[in-house]
Formats: C-alpha cells, sequence, structure tokens
C-alpha cells in the first residue's frame, strides 16, 4: 500500500494551499509508504499532491510520485497497483508514447493522457489515483470496483481535499468534525461502517468502482464506472442461461488461477496469510499452481486456544507442508495483545471488529520480512467459509412465506424480545419480520 493525498483551493475565495498542511497529512500516512515520499505544489500555489511510498513495483527512483507528464502540466498520485499494466504499456508504446521507468504509475499517466476517463474501463488491478490536469484546472480521482483501496475527501466549499486515511484528512484544518449518525450506527450494527460514511460529517469515502472529477471552479461531478451488484446480476442472468451442467467448476477454478496468477506480480516476494479456511487455502494451492517457486506463507496462532479445536495452526501447517511453503507459524498470547493494543488502535483508520486479525497477521508478515501478502478477506462471503453464510439462504427458503403476514412478524418480536434477551441476543426476535429475504435474514445473522 502507499497513501495519497491532495487539496484543491478554489472558486474566487480560493486562496493559497497551506505547505505545512499538506505536509502534515502526508506524514500522517507514513506506516502506508515507509520507502519514500514525495510533495509537489503548482506554480499558483491553490493546487497540492503528496504521496508516500511503498516500493513494489519499479524500485527505483524513476517510480517515485507524485509523477509528471507533459513537462509538468499533468501529475498523479497513486495507490494500488495495476495487474495488466505491461499489456497495456505495450500498446501505449506501439502508439508513439515513450517510458522513462517500468512502474504501473506512468502507465495510468499515459492512459489518461490518451483516454481521459475512458481509461478506467482498460484498468485491472485494485487502485485510487488522483490527476492533476494543468491544462484546465480540473482533478480526477478514481477507486478500484471493489473499493481495496481506500479513498476519503472532503469538500468545504471554498477547497477539495483527498486522502488514503481518514485519520490524515483530519490534520488539514477546515474539516467539519462532527459526528456523522449513520456511521455510528453503522458500526454498532455492523462492526465496521458502512460506506461512503465515515464517523465525521465532513468525510466521505469515494464509493467503490466510482471516479470523481472536480472542475477549477469546484463543481463536483460523479461517475460509477464498474457497480459489483450488477456484475453479479448479470453473473446471475447468464448462469440461468447457461443451465447447471455449463463447466462451472472448470470455469471457476481458472478463474480464481488467474486472479491469483495476476496478484503475484511484483519486485518484491509476495506471501499469503494462511489459515484453515477455505478462503487463505485456496488462494495458497491456486499459488502454488501459479507456478510460484517460493511460497512463503504465514499463520496466526492464539496460545488460548493452542491444542484445541479452535486451533487453526496444525492444519495450516500441514497444507503448507503439502504446497511445500516455507512456512512460518506466529503465536501471540493475551499479553501480546495488551501491549500492542494502544499501537493497534493508532494503525487502524476507523473502527473495525476485524482489523485486530489483520494487524497481528500484517505484523508478523513484516517480521518475516513480506511488504506484500494475499489475503482471504472477503472469499468467507463469497466461498460460505462460515455457517452464517449458509443460513442466511437457509433462513429465506424456510421463512419467506411469512414475508407476506408482516403484522404476525412485527408482534412476534414484540412479544418474544424480552424473553429472548435473557437467552440470546434479542435481534433474533425479529426472525419471522425479516428472516424472509436475504437482506433480512443477513442483518440477523451477521449483523451484532
Amino acid at each position: 500500500m502507499c497513501g495519497i493525498a491532495g487539496i484543491v483551493s478554489y472558486g474566487p475565495t480560493g486562496t493559497p494551499v497551506s505547505r505545512e498542511e499538506l505536509q502534515s497529512v502526508g506524514d500522517a500516512m507514513l506506516p502506508r509508504g515507509p520507502d519514500g515520499s514525495g510533495i509537489w505544489f503548482s506554480e499558483c500555489g491553490r493546487v497540492g499532491l503528496a504521496h508516500r511510498r511503498l516500493s513494489i513495483i519499479d524500485l527505483s527512483e524513476a517510480g517515485a510520485q507524485p509523477m509528471a507528464a507533459l513537462d509538468g502540466l499533468v501529475r498523479i498520485t497513486f495507490n494500488g497497483e495495476i495487474y495488466n499494466y505491461r499489456a497495456l504499456r505495450q500498446n501505449l508504446e506501439a502508439a508513439g508514447h515513450r517510458f522513462h521507468s517500468h512502474s504501473d504509475t506512468e502507465v495510468l499517466l499515459h492512459l489518461y493522457l490518451l483516454h481521459g476517463r475512458g481509461m478506467l474501463r482498460l484498468l485491472r488491478g485494485m487502485f485510487a489515483f488522483a490527476v492533476y490536469d494543468g491544462r484546465d484546472g480540473s482533478l480526477f480521482l478514481a477507486r478500484d470496483a471493489f473499493g481495496i483501496k481506500p479513498l476519503y475527501f472532503a469538500d468545504d466549499g471554498h477547497g477539495f481535499r483527498f486522502a488514503s486515511q481518514v485519520k490524515a484528512l483530519l490534520r488539514f484544518g477546515s474539516i467539519d468534525r462532527s459526528p456523522e449518525p449513520a456511521g455510528h450506527v453503522g458500526f454498532f450494527l455492523w462492526g465496521a461502517i458502512p460506506e461512503p460514511y465515515t464517523l465525521y460529517k465532513g468525510i466521505r469515502a469515494v464509493p467503490a468502482g466510482t471516479a470523481m472529477t472536480v472542475s477549477r471552479d469546484g463543481q463536483c461531478a460523479q461517475h460509477r464506472f464498474c457497480s459489483v451488484p450488477e456484475e453479479i446480476s448479470r453473473a446471475e442472468a447468464e448462469g440461468r442461461e447457461r443451465g447447471a451442467d455449463a463447466g462451472w467448476r472448470e470455469a471457476l477454478h481458472d478463474a480464481v488461477l488467474d486472479s491469483v496468477r495476476h496478484h503475484l506480480i511484483a519486485d518484491v516476494p509476495v506471501g499469503v496469510f494462511l489459515s484453515s479456511g477455505i478462503d487463505s487455502t485456496t488462494l495458497a494451492a491456486h499459488a502454488r499452481e501459479a507456478g510460484t517457486t517460493s511460497l512463503h506463507t504465514v499463520t496466526l496462532g492464539f496460545n488460548e486456544y493452542r491444542g484445541t479445536a479452535n486451533d487453526e495452526t496444525p492444519l495450516a501447517e500441514a497444507l503448507a507442508r503439502r504446497l511445500g511453503a516455507r512456512h512460518e507459524t506466529h503465536w501471540i498470547s493475551k499479553q501480546e495483545f495488551s501491549d500492542e493494543r494502544d499501537r493497534l488502535f493508532v494503525a487502524m483508520d476507523q473502527p473495525s471488529v476485524d482489523g485486530v486479525n489483520t494487524y497481528f497477521v500484517s505484523k508478523a508478515a513484516a517480521q518475516a520480512g513480506l511488504k506484500v501478502a494475499l489475503s482471504g478477506l472477503g472469499g468467507a462471503e463469497v466461498f460460505r467459509g462460515y455457517p452464517s453464510f449458509n443460513d442466511v439462504p437457509r433462513l429465506v427458503r424456510l421463512l419467506s412465506p411469512f414475508r407476506c403476514m408482516p403484522g404476525l412478524g412485527r408482534a412476534f418480536r414484540v412479544i418474544s424480545a424480552p424473553l429472548l434477551r435473557r437467552f440470546t441476543s434479542p435481534k433474533y426476535a425479529g426472525i419471522l419480520e425479516y428472516g424472509g429475504s436475504h437482506g433480512g435474514a443477513y442483518l440477523l445473522r451477521r449483523g451484532m
């Protein structure tokens, strides 16, 4: 990961941006990019871009950012990795473009010059980037289809600010810090803050699969270039047309293998976070099948679970041996959690109940010398890695008749909630009211 940030002061009341303020924002993202930093300001003083670098592709200074083109008229600051950048570069070179580095950042820059906003349909990867175009004074931002790379913004009517982290944006002076109710309620309901909300009214997330353009006078427009729900709906429709015996097992295998193969593209070693779950074991096995000769896996073990049915390490270690991986198990204890608690909360940008495991396994990977690791995060939802994901469609099939009797469901909730609260979560009092729809069943089973 890298860290990106910037500010555009616009309109008749726009004033030169504060260099010290932008530098402070960049410094706040040091853990995201410990390998280098860069900062740039326009000649008019009303635009500034910052970057913190984690070197993954083209480790030389030629890949440093913010990167410029057209004699400095166009500048980019980029976080992420473009997996098809080599093929894109070949096409650009065939069209007459000349490169000064081997980085995917420069490919993005030339794609913008050639295609503008249309560049997004060509990209395969995870990304959040901003391009300032001095030719018309506009700022162009985009975030990948799955929202893997974070990107937040704030607009106070005089200036547009963006950064990879909410905490970094708070280093800017004129940010509305009043509480955002949707963000707070969302956290207590889901254990994470639902986008585009944050904890603050003045800060929003750029939605996944969305591009934004901010004009010289501060006019802001959003454009959705990819929607995962729409893609899933389209795939489901195609699946119904093709039928059950259409080689889905082979198609799934090939798709996952192709994805893993692209994720292994890097100029540094790539590891795998390996638990005993179906998501991470699938990744590790496909990484070996993809041809990697130096598979490095990392597993997190908890001393309190050692030797019990909840201990994931024996199965993970057995799989690592079978794959011929260089494997490391890192054990943590209650004491280590206590010792790391303050640093954990500093590192956590927005509150998340799932961020604790990620923090400790990432720390273990860093201690193992890894800068990049594949994670199965999100795979449990797709492959039903936990029983709760199997329960959702089961509940819908069982309780869908009650959707026709909403009054009965509400009455059951009111009557049963006081009793159920004594034995389990009172949310289960809503099983008849909500369990008949996928959204409602997911809320009951996965909501906190």
